[in-house]
């Protein structure tokens, strides 16, 4: 079992800042993967930003504004969030895909509330 847990969410006025960790721990004996995730109110849950094996991806409403970035030695990935705006308003999940020889398990966080205000 991993657990995934999360902080750095809040409030914050258009155009602000926040960053988000996600510290991962438990079993992990193989490669892992982490991303965040988002689900706005009403909305399905959207991929935000991820760390592949071979580089990060973006959602494109965040590139330019959005960096993933992670500290191996603390399986901890953060996500700083710059030029804030009310449609990045939403909880944001950690997601973690760890593998162990060739099996593969996702795991997800509990979730931290970003709200953005006019």
């Amino acid at each position: 079992q991993v657990q995934l847990v999360e902080s750095g969410g809040g409030s914050v006025q258009a155009g602000g800042s926040l960053r988000l960790s996600c510290a991962a721990s438990g079993s992990i004996t193989g490669n892992i993967y982490m991303a965040w995730y988002r689900q706005a109110p009403g909305k399905q849950r959207e991929l935000v930003a991820q760390l592949t094996s071979v580089g990060t991806n973006y959602a494109d409403s965040v590139k330019g504004r959005f960096t993933i970035s992670r500290d191996n030695a603390k399986n901890t990935v953060f996500l700083q969030m710059n030029s804030l705006a009310p449609g990045d308003t939403g909880v944001y999940y950690c997601e973690a895909e760890v593998w162990s020889g060739h099996s593969r398990h996702d795991y997800w966080g509990q979730g931290t509330q970003v709200t953005v205000s006019s």
